[in-house]
């Protein structure tokens, strides 16, 4: 059993549902989908106050399984008026575990600007917010801290938020209280911005009452077991994400200049997981670190500058890709600069790159410039007439500035693989509700280069189940190779959790269903087969050094994913 809380913002009260049976294990990514379909969100202002902003972890949420205490954030996005849900790691769900909370929609809009406080016992405070507005998410937590104390967690509206800009996303603390685990993508900081809500602070607690403590626990060893033994997370473990870095170069499939290039050099990248690793580790920074408490893969990094002080944490691929190479860097030092102020402002590093990168296509500065970066992010913080027009990310500045080149799907800039050589990929964010996320189906690695696109529509497909699947039960897509041949196991550990009797089918059929109902509703929004296509220069433009255009014709994908369907049943 677990509770529910329904908030009213304009009324500031709280109404609470009991949670039972199959529902414990319908949440997160399907739960936000179910919802907003259900409510005819799909036709509402998404700035307005009929737009619900749904917060819902998983049901191992509270325990030590480890990867398995994301949280999910919901609602119709402002940057793309479709569907979003974008999770993050961090505490935050943890703490609502603790205290038995298995999700929270926010309703409505407040009249004044609020910090929400959930307390041990399940109840909500509404307290004045004016101390808080206009700093920097480090300030703010510094300030949460100093009046709610240690043992909290926080979700944090950044000050691009305040404003809603469309890059801003909600940023969660991390074990050490750090709030730099963001739920980037698809401008649900600006949801949170619109109903007034600067920051939710949640005590923490203990594990939850559990069906059966003794077969969690030994769960808890045999999930960590098989963790442990893929060589996919023991890679993350040792070089975190920034291996992918050293992958996408290798194959030319690395974002560079605006996505005009493939590759930044030939040999090793000084971008890359192998480089950053031994300079990371020179310098005495942390290559191993946990993003969420109780997991084993710690892929996160600390990572330190050359007099040995902490930068930024963490510094991320899908950063050095569109803040990085994308913008034309060389150096990791400059990424990880850039990256601590865009923590700060808690706003998304990939549709923060993609944007900054269209102002060099524009010509406004060449590629590689720092120095106009940190114009540009400054002219952000301060919310000023071009701060504000940055703040509504890659599309619209594209269009403002009439950039040919402008990389995103249903308005959202696509992550850091050029579809053009890394496929499988590219048909995922190409055909996903949610926009250019590569979250929705990445399988970065996957030898694309000749292969049919059957095949490859085949391994997108998989991963799109896979990931929706992962995101219902607030775990994190890099166990994948652990999660997907366990299912029996996931299942009989949800069951002597919550005392329910879920199968192992439905871990798979909840993904189908999420992606089913998606698409729904971006049907019910108004979008067509049409949105559901790469940008023109992606097929007209070939990328070296591969020399390789785009073959994910619209129509062509189209009929291999209803083919594929049709195979499943």
């Amino acid at each position: 059993m677990r509770n529910y809380l329904h908030i009213d913002l304009s009324q500031r009260n709280v109404s609470k549902i009991v949670v039972e049976g199959e529902e414990l294990a319908q949440c997160g990514r399907y739960h936000i989908a179910h919802t907003l379909l259900a409510e005819g969100v799909a036709r509402v202002d998404p700035l307005g106050t009929d737009n619900p902003l749904i917060f819902s972890v998983g049901p191992f949420a509270g325990t030590s399984f480890s990867n398995a205490n994301r949280i999910s954030v919901g609602c119709k996005s402002p940057l793309t008026g479709g569907i979003k849900e974008a999770n993050s790691g961090g505490t935050f769900g943890l703490a609502m575990g603790h205290l038995e909370i298995l999700g929270f929609t926010l309703h409505g809009m407040a009249d004044d600007w609020l910090v929400m406080y959930i307390t041990k016992d399940g109840e909500v405070r509404f307290d004045c917010a004016r101390p808080y507005l206009g700093q920097g998410n480090n300030a703010v937590a510094t300030m949460l801290h100093k009046t709610y104390g240690p043992h909290v967690s926080l979700a944090i509206c950044g000050p691009v938020g305040e404003y809603q800009g469309l890059i801003a996303g909600i940023a969660f603390s991390d074990p050490q209280g750090r709030p730099v685990r963001l739920a980037a993508r698809g401008g649900v900081g600006a949801v949170m911005g619109s109903k007034r809500v600067k920051a939710i602070v949640i005590d923490k607690g203990r594990t939850p009452p559990l069906h059966d403590r003794k077969k969690v626990a030994r769960a808890v060893r045999e999930y960590g077991k098989f963790v442990s033994e893929q060589p996919g997370p023991q890679t993350l473990h040792d070089l975190g994400t920034a291996f992918m870095a050293d992958v996408a170069n290798h194959v030319g499939g690395l974002p560079v200049d605006n996505f005009s290039r493939g590759q930044q050099i030939a040999g090793q990248l000084p971008m890359g997981g192998e480089a950053i690793r031994i300079q990371n580790l020179e310098r005495g920074g942390d290559q191993s670190h946990s993003c969420m408490p109780g997991c084993m893969i710690k892929c996160s990094n600390v990572y330190a500058g050359a007099d040995g002080r902490e930068v930024v944490a963490p510094l991320e691929y899908e950063t050095i890709g569109l803040m990085g190479t994308n913008c034309g860097l060389t150096e990791p030092d400059n990424v990880a600069e850039l990256n601590a102020i865009a923590n700060d402002l808690g706003i998304d590093s990939i549709e923060t790159g993609a944007t900054l990168a269209l102002l060099m296509e524009a010509g406004l500065a060449e590629f590689g410039d720092v120095g106009y970066l940190n114009e540009a992010l400054n002219d952000i913080r301060l919310g000023n007439e071009r701060g504000r027009l940055l703040s509504q990310g890659a599309a619209r500045v594209g269009e403002h500035y009439s950039v040919a080149r402008v990389p995103v799907v249903k308005k959202q800039a696509l992550s850091a693989y050029d579809p053009r050589v890394m496929e499988v990929t590219g048909i995922s964010m190409m055909v996903s509700p949610q926009g250019g996320d590569h979250t929705t189906g990445n399988v970065g690695g996957y030898p694309c280069a000749g292969k049919p696109l059957a095949e490859l529509v085949d391994a997108s497909m998989k991963a799109q189940i896979s990931a929706a699947s992962a995101d219902s039960f607030g775990m994190c897509i890099f166990g994948r190779s652990a999660t997907d041949p366990n299912h029996q196991l996931l299942a009989d550990t949800v069951n002597n959790i919550h005392g329910t009797q879920i199968s192992a089918t439905h871990i798979a059929a909840i993904g189908v269903e999420t992606l089913r109902l998606e698409r729904l509703f971006n049907k019910a929004a108004g979008f067509t087969d049409a949105d559901d296509s790469l940008p023109e220069f992606f097929y007209r433009e070939a990328l070296p050094p591969t020399n390789n255009l785009a073959r994910l014709e619209p129509s062509v994908i189209k009929a291999e994913i209803e083919q594929w369907w049709e195979t499943q049943v």
